[in-house]
């Protein structure tokens, strides 16, 4: 165990005290989610394998993962997790901020990267988690979470700050936030996108990148609550 770290018991809560990344298997070598300084997890199981790493679960949106054994030095036994209930109305309040924020993260220098969510590097998801989570409005970590957890609503009556639906008749596979004017701002892979965070075009003009989009529109969705430990739990990846 590295110096400094602290023995974890089977169970308990634990807050971050820098940056931290979650891997989707206990080799840790694929990114799953990242989390920010200050949030909160709990250790759902010991170390196991040959890496050693643990099963976590990020206490804000339920989403779990895997910590490699030197992130234990970065947890810090704490009280319980309170989150914070928003109205429909304060969130909308809220919006124009929510908006700026992914505004000033395409200014930087950045690219796609899966699992992103503390940037400057972001997927679709978690460009959008980080940008409601910068006013204290948390939603789920993935794209079709978000989808189950918004108020579905029609294309036709979006409003700026609504989540726009890509993917499969199936399953949403990507996210984006609506600015007005048929303009959307998203984080898109190589494939079918800018590779980076940008802004496309839901019907009318646009390039590539807009068509290839349209072709999977989905549909819409208004947040209109901050995600509660237990609303999508049974929804949540293993």
């Amino acid at each position: 165990m590295p110096t400094g770290a602290i023995e974890l018991p089977e169970s308990g809560e634990y807050r971050s005290l820098a940056p931290l990344n979650l891997y989707d298997s206990p080799q840790c070598d694929r990114l799953a989610t990242q989390a920010a300084p200050g949030r909160h997890l709990r250790i759902v199981s010991l170390p196991q394998g040959e890496t050693g790493a643990l099963r976590g679960r990020l206490c804000e949106d339920d989403y779990p993962g895997w910590l490699a054994p030197d992130a234990v030095a970065q947890l810090q036994p704490t009280t319980p997790y309170r989150p914070v209930r928003f109205s429909e109305m304060e969130i909308r309040d809220l919006i124009p901020q929510v908006i700026e924020f992914t505004q000033q993260a395409m200014a930087k220098s950045e690219y796609y990267l899966w699992g992103g969510t503390l940037g400057p590097n972001y997927d679709c998801s978690g460009l959008m988690q980080a940008a409601f989570a910068s006013v204290g409005v948390w939603l789920p970590r993935d794209a079709y979470l978000q989808e189950a957890f918004s108020l579905t609503i029609g294309t036709d009556v979006m409003q700026p700050g609504d989540l726009v639906f890509f993917g499969t008749p199936l399953k949403a596979t990507h996210v984006g936030l609506y600015l007005g004017d048929d303009r959307y701002i998203h984080s898109s892979g190589r494939e079918l996108g800018h590779n980076g965070i940008a802004i496309d075009y839901l019907r009318d003009g646009g390039g590539q990148v807009s068509r290839n989009y349209r072709r999977i529109l989905r549909g819409a969705g208004r947040v209109s609550r901050s995600y509660q430990p237990g609303d999508l739990l049974d929804l949540q990846p293993d």
